[in-house]
């Protein structure tokens, strides 16, 4: 089934040591080849395991495993972006939407999935440029949204955005939020936006705190070109991030452009996975 599996981390130091053990373990007792990242490594100082430093490594690999929490999700979504390796997740974080498996169960968890135990979910990810004087200045890709939101003001800052070429509206607002179905549960959720269950072919665009109340999130075709253009006047007033990471400062004229990723993130999940019980769960509904 799994014969390369790369382990990623994070490096905010979580107490983690027990988790890739346990991995670890049951990996070498299945014969599995392990490959690390940066800060696996650092837990595992002398392991003799390869570290993940070239996509040619990576190419190897056919799955990896995620300890963490989302964000450390989000990351390893990032790093293989371009690469066709499905990711699971060992929650050792906070929410754990995307990282599902408990970390009091990982053990019974993976041996189950290593037999092939489990279901696969698909989900589009999200490609960003930043135009300026007809040039493209920076690219970046997210799994769960780009933000346009002010900086080191306490002002609103000028948005125009088009769908497909087509004026959607002008507006001052703090920022805008363009999600896809897995960022709808993220901070567009907390700007007041619709949850969209993961199998939905669509983008939700949240605005944050629009100054015109009418204002409302609206979700669209998730084969949309969102086009968002600045107009606020003064420089270093408005950034760009992708999954919470700066990705630049824009100015004024900056045209961002987003549309959907031409490659699928894979996510690996337990055999009983069930969204609607995920979303009970984390969001305390009763």
């Amino acid at each position: 089934m799994f014969q390369r599996i790369v382990l990623i981390t994070n490096s905010s130091g979580l107490p983690i040591s027990d988790t890739l053990q346990s991995v670890t373990g049951l990996l070498r007792a299945r014969n599995i080849s392990i490959v690390l990242d940066e800060f696996c490594a650092r837990y595992l100082p002398d392991s003799g395991y390869p570290l993940m430093r070239s996509g040619e490594l990576l190419a190897d690999c056919d799955l990896a495993i995620v300890i963490g929490g989302d964000g450390t999700m989000l990351r390893a979504a990032r790093l293989l972006a371009d690469y066709d390796i499905p990711l699971l997740g060992i929650n050792r974080g906070r929410l754990g939407f995307l990282a599902d498996i408990p970390e009091d169960s990982v053990v019974q968890h993976l041996e189950r999935i290593l037999e092939g135990d489990y279901v696969e979910d698909h989900r589009f990810q999200l490609h960003c440029q930043v135009d300026r004087d007809e040039q493209t200045i920076t690219q970046s890709d997210a799994f769960n949204d780009v933000v346009i939101q002010k900086w080191n003001i306490a002002r609103l800052i000028e948005l125009t955005t088009y769908v497909d070429q087509e004026l959607l509206h002008s507006q001052r607002a703090d920022g805008m939020i363009i999600a896809s179905p897995t960022g709808s549960t993220a901070y567009a959720l907390s700007g007041g936006g619709p949850i969209l269950h993961p199998s939905l072919d669509a983008l939700v665009i949240v605005p944050i705190c629009p100054h015109t109340l009418s204002n409302r999130p609206i979700v669209i075709d998730g084969n949309s070109l969102v086009e968002v253009i600045v107009g606020t006047p003064e420089i270093d007033h408005a950034r760009l991030t992708c999954d919470g990471e700066i990705t630049c400062e824009l100015a004024t004229g900056d045209k961002i452009l987003i549309r959907k990723k031409n490659r699928r993130i894979r996510l690996i999940h337990p055999a009983d996975h069930n969204h609607f019980s995920i979303l009970r769960a984390k969001l305390q509904w009763g």
